[in-house]
């Protein structure tokens, strides 16, 4: 193992409401109401998908680029000073700079979400050898995409690489890259990411076998 990869929303932050709290007003100022659950299924797929899974069940016209613009301005507003930092999070990304692996952010958010994120969490992207965002890849999780070419720009192998995720999506990902991956169970339960190689509820309980190979 030389490099670790983080997801960011549910791995880093748990920022999965405020988005989806972002959406609901997007969707309101357009006239229509839709739920916080209406949107599970898409968590881990980007904001393209996030939004638009949405928006095709309801059969509500969109324009996609600036819808997710609006969205993410909402976001952006609603975060300040109030998202929540993933249970050891700071301190196992420090943890793993230490102990000399590369490291990488591989979000399918747009980097407007991913820079508004790292500022909360207090890691600025220079604290990564790379940051990967979901403009990067024409196809999002659960393709391989966007973790083999975070892969590329550490300059490693898959095999060399362990994933963090959150998502079902994500952990297949993960899996189809070539990877390892550790899942936390912030957004799903373990038997939902059962396809992972490792499982824990947040850095604080991560097994020690997930950064001993």
């Amino acid at each position: 193992m030389r490099g670790v990869i983080f997801d960011m929303d549910g791995v880093l932050v748990l920022s999965e409401p405020f988005i989806a709290d972002a959406a609901i007003r997007m969707f309101a100022e357009k006239g229509y109401q839709v739920r916080e659950e209406e949107f599970r299924p898409f968590i881990g797929m980007g904001e393209d998908r996030f939004i638009g899974g949405v928006a095709e069940q309801r059969g509500i016209a969109l324009d996609p680029a600036r819808d997710k613009a609006r969205t993410y301005e909402i976001y952006a507003e609603i975060v300040r000073g109030r998202l929540p930092i993933v249970p050891g999070a700071r301190e196992f990304v420090r943890a793993c700079r230490d102990k000399g692996f590369l490291l990488a952010v591989a979000s399918g958010a747009d980097r407007v979400k991913v820079d508004a994120n790292l500022r909360e969490l207090g890691l600025p992207a220079s604290t990564f050898d790379a940051v990967i965002d979901g403009t990067r890849v024409a196809r999002k999780k659960p393709a391989p995409d966007i973790f083999l070419l975070a892969c590329d720009a550490l300059s490693l192998a898959p095999s060399e690489c362990l994933v963090i995720e959150d998502a079902v999506s994500g952990v297949e990902a993960a899996k189809a890259a070539g990877t390892r991956c550790l899942a936390l169970t912030t957004s799903f339960d373990a038997a939902a990411l059962s396809a992972a190689d490792w499982c824990a509820p947040d850095f604080a309980h991560v097994p020690r076998a997930a950064l001993d190979w």
